[in-house]
């Protein structure tokens, strides 16, 4: 798996609050060695990265590659590509495919589906429904990285809505609860405002407002306060509110019981983009004002968001050229999740420290991930080098994502993604595929 050896020279290395100048050795899969003038052994290759930046490969906590079942849009191997372009080295997989992964028949059948096809690293949820408890209390910390409950519109059986069992689920539940947040009923009522008011045309600006943000706040306060009531250890996924910020506590993700995630899509966007791109920014939550995404950037500086994440959900775009109700929700992201977030460090609105914080290092932590999530001797080589000085367009026709599209399509990111190795081999170098499968199951839940 792993290739024999290499010495990066001439790196910045971006590491635990710090950028500083040195040479980094990968061996036997891992990082050897971490420091200044380091030399070449016998026979051994060098890298020279020309002052570019050296970072821990991302983690991305919340993808749906679409496999089993949904194969057309995408699979693990597909997406994992797109995944190492774009220097995510390790993914967690939703269970929302089909069939839906609710037992841990399907959990392991999932691994199985990995094992040998996964560029990235890869790790799979266990979804809840309203009677599946007892397969829920039965999975071990070794199994999968959470559970994943939705507490909002979902497909076929996996909506959690019966008061009762969301009681038991956040007192029982053996590893960390997962939750996507928004209110049904509220939806369903909006949903018919705009029917009435629209007909089948209704407008896409109509999204944040039928999605809306008391949706949004009315489920993500509930599941709070379960997890306070029983000591649950929970993670809202894909916060879009500035109202939802209140519910979380700033500061380091050590220590927290209650954490909080964003995605790339809903730092970049508004509520103005609809417009622009219309159902290809489709997702749920949905993207709300401008406001709320100013709201979600100052949460991150704050340490009120802990993760950024992408939510990668890729539809075609014969799916995706539906009316608003016919349009399925969710969009390609994880080929230029980094570069997204790389725009806020051009701006001077996030540093690149933090980048690496909540993109790598705070993920880590969280889901207890065994020796990934930093540039450190001995853990793994998940390595992304960044230049930060040569750009590149996004379009449609670069996206690796079986979908073949993505939201990016025509921006001219400021960044690039120049090298991506999981577990020490290259998987990504210079715009290009190396051929190697090199991802490996993650070891998550550790004792934090």
């Amino acid at each position: 798996m792993a290739n024999d050896g290499l010495l990066i020279t001439n790196a910045r290395l971006v590491n635990e609050g710090r950028i500083f100048d040195a040479d980094l050795r990968i061996g036997g899969g891992r990082i050897d060695e971490i420091g200044g003038g380091l030399t070449p052994r016998s026979g051994e290759p060098v890298l020279d990265a020309n002052g570019r930046y050296l970072l821990p490969g991302c983690i991305d906590d919340q993808v749906h590659f679409r496999e089993p079942g949904l194969t057309h849009k995408g699979d693990i191997a597909s997406e994992s590509a797109a995944a190492v372009a774009g220097g995510i080295t390790s993914f967690m997989d939703m269970p929302n495919v089909r069939p839906p992964t609710t037992d841990r028949e399907a959990l392991a059948a999932k691994y199985a589906l990995a094992r040998g096809r996964a560029r990235a690293n890869y790790a799979f949820y266990l979804g809840a429904t309203n009677d599946n408890l007892d397969e829920l209390r039965a999975v071990t910390p070794a199994e999968c990285c959470g559970i994943k409950c939705f507490m909002g519109a979902s497909t076929g059986n996996m909506l959690v809505d019966d008061p009762e069992v969301l009681e038991r689920l956040f007192s029982d539940a053996p590893v960390l609860l997962v939750t996507h947040c928004e209110d049904s009923p509220t939806i369903r009522a909006n949903e018919a405002a705009a029917r009435e008011r629209y007909g089948d045309d209704v407008p896409l600006s109509e999204h944040p407002r039928i999605r809306s943000a008391e949706a949004c706040y009315k489920s993500s306060s509930l599941a709070v306060e379960l997890a306070r009531r029983h000591d649950t250890r929970l993670h809202v996924l894909h916060l879009t509110t500035a109202r939802e910020m209140e519910l979380f506590t700033p500061g380091p993700v050590t220590g927290k019981r209650i954490t909080a995630e964003v995605c790339v899509h809903h730092l970049y966007f508004d509520a103005s983009d609809y417009a622009r791109l219309g159902t290809r920014i489709k997702c749920n939550p949905a993207i709300k004002t401008a406001a709320d995404r100013e709201a979600l950037l100052e949460a991150v500086r704050d340490g009120r968001i802990d993760v950024i994440a992408t939510d990668h959900a890729p539809h075609t775009l014969a799916e995706k050229a539906g009316n608003y109700f016919e349009a399925p929700a969710g969009l390609p992201l994880v080929q230029h999740a980094l570069q997204c977030v790389l725009e806020h460090v051009h701006d001077g609105r996030l540093s690149l420290e933090l980048v690496v914080e909540r993109m790598s290092h705070q993920v880590a932590e969280l889901f207890g991930i065994r020796d990934r999530g930093y540039l450190r001797e001995g853990y793994w080589a998940d390595l992304v080098l960044v230049d930060m000085q040569q750009g590149e367009p996004a379009s449609d026709a670069g996206e690796l994502a079986r979908c073949g599209w993505t939201p990016f399509d025509g921006l001219e990111f400021r960044s690039r993604i120049a090298t991506t190795w999981v577990n020490g081999v290259i998987a990504w170098q210079d715009g290009q595929l190396t051929g190697a499968v090199p991802g490996q199951r993650l070891a998550c839940n550790a004792a934090r």
